[in-house]
């Protein structure tokens, strides 16, 4: 979960938490950006910008009006 006593911004905390999913297997479209801010009780800017961190490491990539989905792996 995301910690407000972390002196990680609440973007690269989530950012981490995702990029662990990924690395442990998951696979196909993420949850929209709305369902994930729900779900980590941040607001949809920060999902949104740690989307960018993992679309910056290749790792995630959007398709305007389908969704953020996992990348393959090279």
């Amino acid at each position: 979960m995301i910690s407000e006593d972390s002196p990680e911004h609440p973007y690269v905390q989530l950012a981490g938490i995702l990029r662990a999913q990924i690395e442990r297997g998951k696979t196909g479209r993420l949850p929209p950006v709305t369902a994930l801010a729900e779900q980590y009780d941040v607001s949809p800017a920060t999902v949104k910008r740690a989307l960018g961190v993992l679309r910056g490491e290749g790792l995630v990539y959007s398709v305007r009006g389908r969704g953020t989905f996992v990348a393959d792996k090279p």
